[in-house]
């Protein structure tokens, strides 16, 4: 029977933005992290965290380095019961033509086709128009992003809702 999910992207909704994050010690979780990510799973949602890492194809830092952190961030999300399905990430610089870059719907692919994901049902959360871009490329209707991370063009935006932060998608992600 298909899941649906809340797609999340890492850097400006899970975590406060830092160009090439790859230590623990310069991840800051954005308030209100843990209460939405309780509030979705309350709902029925599976979270999947949906990412691009450009950092690794320009040598900021290694895919070793990316998958540290990672670990790290789960065990948090963990400490407090929270189950994090999967994490889907782009190792590609932008200049790729890679199928799983964001604004290219490639992970989000991949994810439905591993976990029979209903994509309709589903949510993307970003920080940055790529990201709607790619969660409606993959047949997500209910976006939303975040201004927490990017600057953002509100007025050309595709996404469904524009909040201030994750925090306030609980008013938003009901059912």
């Amino acid at each position: 029977m298909p899941i649906k999910t809340i797609f999340l992207d890492r850097d400006g909704v899970i975590n406060k933005e830092v160009n090439y994050l790859h230590r623990m010690e310069d991840f800051e979780f954005i308030d209100g992290i843990f209460e939405a990510c309780k509030h979705f799973l309350k709902l029925g949602y599976k979270i999947i965290i949906v990412t691009n890492q450009s950092g690794i194809a320009r040598g900021h830092f290694k895919e070793n380095d990316y998958h540290n952190l990672s670990n790290w961030m789960l065990k948090q999300f963990q400490k407090r019961s929270i189950e994090i399905l999967d994490i889907f990430y782009c190792p590609h610089g932008p200049e790729s033509d890679c199928n799983c870059r964001k604004p290219k719907p490639g992970m989000f692919f991949k994810a439905q086709d591993k976990y029979d994901i209903n994509m309709t049902n589903s949510w993307l959360i970003g920080d940055k128009e790529d990201d709607i871009i790619a969660g409606i490329s993959s047949g997500i209707l209910n976006t939303i992003l975040v201004r927490s991370g990017h600057k953002i063009n509100e007025s050309s935006t595709k996404a469904k809702f524009i909040i201030n932060s994750i925090q306030d998608s609980n008013n938003i992600i009901s059912n």
